[in-house]
């Protein structure tokens, strides 16, 4: 569809009307880099631009910005004002490219790669007014064949979601700080990829753009191996009032084969909602692409509180294609004992 759905038109006039304010009151862009990947021939980039006040400090307001986000609570995060349809500068390789914002003021954009070699590299992007801002992308070497793929939620964060009530208070209440990891699963990272440097980590999950910052600081301080972040908007679209968290990891899974074709992965989630059942759909499309799937397994308390029932959904596993190693376990350890046959 072309035309937005009646709540996408709403959003789209608040939006207008809070940027013309904002605007009156003298803030200008601020370009928010995320984590992007990059392969032999394209780099993915990732940023948003949102309106920031100016300050008269040295600091630049982008710096103060993103410090203040550390000590905010959860909903604070969401009172951001995104700036659509702008032009941003992107510099790889020392060649310059001009992308435009999405109607969320998202920046997703596919650029040629003009050499840049394995591992981290930076990007720079620049929109009117900004200073460059340094964005992060991992790029992959053309024989790499080993991937990780994580969920975030009841994952590797114990954040109880998507219970509403429980989900309202740790996104919009609770202080980052106050976040706790799944025990083990960092450990367990660590040793699927320590011999193996060049391989790619990319956690796939259906939050919002907002908390990039807040969980990018939480992976760090947990000692979870950095990668880029798949995350996604929380609001209407096109189509309806609300975007699909399946279709949205769904397509992050394909994209990810699409991109890296040699890469076979191993797919990490909990049983809590609909990972063994989108893990599993993956791997009867793609057989040759999983090398490996491992679901965190909730205590029946935990499976309530995520998904109203008792009931695990890991049953859905049974339906990945035989020689794809399955492994099932409550925590970091136990997943690492069950892959351990598997993953030499």
């Amino acid at each position: 569809m072309s035309r937005p759905h009646r709540a996408g038109a709403a959003e789209d006039r608040w939006n207008r009307w809070v940027d013309g304010r904002l605007r009156a009151r003298g803030w200008q862009h601020l370009v928010l880099p995320y984590v992007g990947y990059a392969g032999p021939d394209f780099v993915r980039v990732l940023a948003r631009v949102v309106l920031a006040p100016l300050t008269s400090e040295e600091r630049s307001a982008g710096e103060q910005w993103r410090e203040a986000q550390q000590y905010r609570r959860g909903w604070r995060n969401f009172f951001t004002a995104e700036v659509p349809d702008v032009a941003v500068t992107v510099v790889v390789g020392g060649v310059a490219h001009t992308v435009r914002t999405d109607r969320s003021g998202n920046v997703d954009a596919r650029l040629p790669n003009p050499g840049l070699p394995p591992g981290w590299c930076d990007v720079t992007l620049e929109a009117s007014g900004t200073d460059p801002t340094v964005a992060r992308v991992f790029v992959v070497a053309a024989d790499e064949d080993f991937g990780l793929v994580s969920d975030i939620d009841d994952t590797v964060i114990r954040t109880r979601l998507p219970r509403p009530l429980i989900a309202a208070y740790n996104t919009f209440v609770l202080q980052e700080h106050a976040r706790k990891p799944v025990r083990g699963m960092a450990s367990l990272y660590d040793s699927l990829l320590r011999d193996r440097p060049g391989a790619p980590t990319v956690y796939v999950s259906t939050g919002a753009w907002n908390t990039f910052g807040t969980l990018t600081r939480f992976l760090s301080r947990n000692a979870f191996p950095p990668g880029p972040l798949l995350l996604t908007d929380w609001g209407p679209t096109n189509t309806g009032w609300f975007r699909s968290g399946q279709e949205h990891k769904r397509a992050c899974l394909e994209s990810l084969a699409a991109d890296f074709p040699g890469i076979r992965w191993v797919l990490v989630g909990d049983d809590g909602q609909h990972d063994p059942a989108l893990y599993a759909a993956f791997a009867r499309a793609h057989p040759d692409r999983v090398r490996a799937v491992a679901i965190r397994e909730l205590t029946p308390t935990q499976q309530v509180l995520a998904s109203g029932t008792p009931v695990e959904r890991a049953g859905d596993l049974d339906d990945v294609p035989a020689g794809i190693p399955v492994a099932r376990g409550g925590d970091g350890a136990a997943l690492g004992r069950a892959l351990a046959p598997h993953l030499p």
